[in-house]
């Protein structure tokens, strides 16, 4: 098997509960269908995963697992550890909430999950860190430097 530590993953299905049944449809919005890297330690996950699985073929799903047990899994882990309950969907905000502690910005943030717009990334705002001191601070050597030659 080729590795997958140089693989993408693309994102062009959503997967949704309609009326009780679990139902793949398109990606609701253009930006919603997008190739996202994987850090390697995630692709090395999936290439153990994907070698334990069964004839899987191109157009099967890889994970199997459906929303209700997702949050039958959810429950049951937070259950087990104390941790407070969330909603699935918050993973994806606790997703780009650690992008931007970790200083990407809200342009590459919002081309990662998919945003229509940065405007949405930017509702993010009041979670981006303060560079007003980093920026005073690189004035301060740009005039220092431009004025001491």
């Amino acid at each position: 098997m080729e590795s997958l530590i140089s693989w993408c993953v693309r994102i062009n299905k959503s997967y949704q509960r309609i009326k009780g049944e679990d139902v793949i449809t398109d990606s609701k919005t253009i930006k919603s269908n997008r190739v996202v890297q994987m850090p390697d330690f995630l692709a090395d996950e999936m290439e153990d995963y994907l070698s334990r699985q069964y004839e899987l073929k191109p157009n099967n799903r890889i994970f199997t697992v459906t929303k209700s047990g997702m949050h039958h899994e959810m429950d049951r882990g937070c259950k087990e550890t104390g941790v407070k309950r969330i909603r699935i969907h918050d993973l994806r905000h606790s997703h780009v909430s650690l992008l931007i502690e970790m200083g990407f910005s809200a342009v590459d943030i919002a081309n990662r999950v998919g945003h229509e717009s940065v405007k949405i990334t930017y509702r993010y705002a009041h979670m981006f860190p303060s560079k007003d001191k980093a920026i005073a601070d690189k004035l301060t050597d740009f005039r220092g430097g431009a004025f001491n030659e």
